[in-house]
């Protein structure tokens, strides 16, 4: 195994120097953005000529190159957020409690504050920039009996505290959101072409979301201004000017020119955000050749079979299956690494290791649907995982098991949102299906989903044909015989032992009674079923939130097995195309369960985040398309030679579909 010091390497030498050169190209964007904003802070279409000329001269000033090197470090401190919180497999919260406490969460609430704080440099700086009466939070102003104090500056205390706001706002739709989700683009472009075609919906994406904020804190500060202000007068030893109108007034809040100001000011601060984002994304998802082999041994961990085997960081697994997809297709040279055979000894170990990942892969997912379509028939019944472990269908028992089964180690999961998977016994809760563990479930659901006890007389027994199915009666309690595969004895045999239930204390029974009334009464609330009930929508896109992995394991398979026809001189891809077959059809047959689902095939709504990544919401459709597409990319290639294949006759049937183009 490796250590994770040397699993590490991918993060020093490629994650953190593309973070670094996108910081320095966000740096060097910072001194053009700044005169677009100053142009726009001081334009006047009577005097166009000198709006140019005091923008020149303000630029070279010495207050404009101290502002310029404050926002140097906001930026900096933005793209070491954006690398501290970036992540491949979005985090879908499944109710809106658990969106609550997404946004509650201390990591959440440091990453707010830290945006608090830099839209109130940002701000500082902006005052700085355009000057006038934003200049500084104090004036000399006099006093009746002619001494000068130092009054407040409302109009840099507003733009100081829209600052605020805005980064405040801006992190809390980056959890709602997922800004910090990184998604790998399916046409492959130049960094410089990304650039430029997403540059004009950044400036949009800027514009609107400033209007909203900008609407936001005046409708906020018209109610609450006051608190700030009499905090900062209090703490600053400032006075408020008697003669100066109140900007959280009517008539205080309708200067035209302090809303312009305070929208390009947001603008301003957002386009600098969102571009650092952008070239965080643009530079990250770069793709990384990864060699096949190498004659080294300190090389091994940087080849693509040992890459593909590891488990963190995410990022790495999901530029080599990126790599694998793409030379399966265009790289000739690279494909013949994969079918070559190790000198001495003769062994397809590259084809072995990166076939193995893929259908493990293939195999974790069809486990993960199963379970989830499982979970969801027993209508709201539990159901133990011993049985939904022993239980396997006719298709599985045919071709080498290994190369189908997931390995125990692997971390392509689905967040635990979705549903809890016990070690021992306990139920799992899926989407769609009441919340059996929730502290509001109803009481007779529970009786119902409660697994009764082996030694009780009332199980195997059927209490009402309305309740639940009759299941099968266990006239033996001994395992040794089940296992063996013996017959069990009869029922004369073994006489049936009657163990009475432990009665509970009056205490305990007491305590139980006035927990249940408590729930009974929480379940009835309107507010808290809307807080607890579960988002059918979003389960589903939790359950396939990783399967971008998933669809480069099926390309990368299909396309070299279409390529192994002609160019697999040693045929090492037919010893395990049984069981390439086997997963794709396993892995059809569950995700058409999966879509005959409420709510699963149903597309979702277009975003209106413009900056929200917003591809792991139709991952399912595309992982449904690109399985499609694999399967008849391998029988179009092959033909009727597919019948001499060894599967199953479930597998051979539906395998039959696609050879006649009826699927």
């Amino acid at each position: 195994m490796i250590s994770a010091e040397q699993s590490c390497w991918f993060i020093q030498k490629v994650v953190c120097w593309r973070a670094v050169a996108s910081i320095a190209w966000s740096v060097l964007l910072l001194p053009p953005t700044t005169a677009v904003f100053t142009f726009f802070s001081k334009f006047s279409f009577l005097h166009p000529i000198q709006t140019i000329s005091e923008c020149i001269s303000l630029m070279t000033s010495a207050s404009a190159i101290f502002s310029l090197i404050l926002l140097c470090g906001v930026i900096v401190m933005v793209g070491f957020l954006n690398l501290e919180y970036y992540t491949v497999i979005p985090t879908i919260a499944c109710s809106k409690i658990a969106l609550l406490a997404q946004l509650l969460h201390p990591r959440q609430l440091v990453n707010s504050l830290l945006h608090c704080i830099m839209g109130v440099i940002v701000a500082w700086c902006c005052g700085v920039t355009m000057g006038f009466r934003y200049e500084s939070l104090g004036y000399p102003c006099p006093q009746s009996d002619g001494l000068p104090l130092m009054c407040l500056n409302e109009y840099q205390l507003i733009l100081l505290l829209l600052g605020a706001f805005v980064g405040f706002s801006h992190s809390l739709l980056g959890v709602m959101h997922n800004f910090n989700y990184i998604s790998f683009h399916t046409v492959q472009q130049y960094k410089y072409h990304r650039f430029k075609g997403a540059l004009p919906l950044v400036a949009r994406c800027s514009v609107t979301q400033a209007l909203y904020s900008v609407r936001n804190f005046v409708v906020l500060y018209f109610f609450l201004g006051h608190v700030p202000r009499a905090w900062i007068c209090q703490t600053l030893n400032l006075q408020l000017n008697s003669s100066a109108h109140r900007l959280d007034s009517i008539s205080g809040l309708l200067d035209f020119t302090l809303l312009y100001h305070l929208w390009i000011s947001a603008t301003f601060f957002l386009f600098l955000w969102y571009i650092t984002l952008l070239l965080f994304r643009i530079f990250v998802t770069e793709v990384h050749s990864f060699p096949v082999q190498s004659s080294f041994t300190d090389d091994t961990p940087q080849c693509l079979p040992t890459v593909l085997a590891e488990k963190q960081p995410m990022i790495l697994k999901f530029l080599a299956l990126q790599d694998l997809a793409l030379l399966s297709q265009h790289s000739l040279a690279r494909r013949c690494e994969v079918f070559s055979l190790s000198q001495p000894g003769g062994h397809a170990h590259n084809w072995n290791a990166i076939s193995k990942e893929c259908l493990s892969l293939l195999a974790d997912l069809t486990q993960r649907l199963q379970a989830y379509h499982d979970t969801i028939a027993t209508n709201g019944r539990t159901k133990s995982l011993s049985s939904g472990s022993e239980r396997k269908s006719s298709s599985e028992t045919s071709g080498p098991d290994e190369w189908a089964s997931p390995r125990p180690s692997l971390q392509l999961r689905t967040p635990a949102s979705v549903f809890r998977r016990s070690l021992v016994g306990e139920p799992l809760t899926a989407p769609f299906t009441p919340d059996l563990v929730s502290p509001f479930a109803s009481p007779a659901l529970r009786r119902l989903a409660t697994v009764v006890d082996p030694g009780s007389p009332w199980y195997g027994t059927v209490q009402s044909p309305h309740i639940m199915r009759r299941g099968p009666k266990l006239w033996s309690t001994s395992t040794d015989s089940q296992v063996s595969g013996s017959p069990p004895p009869s029922p004369a045999s073994i006489p049936s032992a009657k163990v009475e239930p432990a009665k509970p204390s009056f205490l305990a029974q007491f305590l139980q009674n006035r927990k249940d009334q408590v729930k009974n009464f929480l379940s009835k609330r309107v507010l808290v079923t809307y807080l607890f009930n579960k988002l059918p929508e979003a389960s589903s896109q939790a359950l396939f939130a990783d399967s971008q992995a998933h669809i480069w394991a099926l390309e990368g398979l299909s396309y070299l097995v279409q390529a192994s026809f002609s160019e697999d001189h040693f045929g090492v891809v037919q010893t395990t195309l049984p069981s390439i077959l086997s997963s794709m059809l396993l892995l059809q047959e569950a995700v058409d369960r999966h879509f005959k689902l409420p709510h699963a095939s149903s597309k979702p709504s277009r975003s209106t985040s413009s900056m929200e990544e917003s591809t792991y919401k139709t991952l399912r459709f595309a992982l449904r398309a690109t399985l499609k597409t694999a399967i008849y990319r391998i029988t179009t290639t092959f033909g009727d030679h597919l019948k001499a294949v060894q599967i199953s006759a479930e597998h051979r049937k539906r395998l039959q579909q696609f050879l006649e183009y009826k699927e």
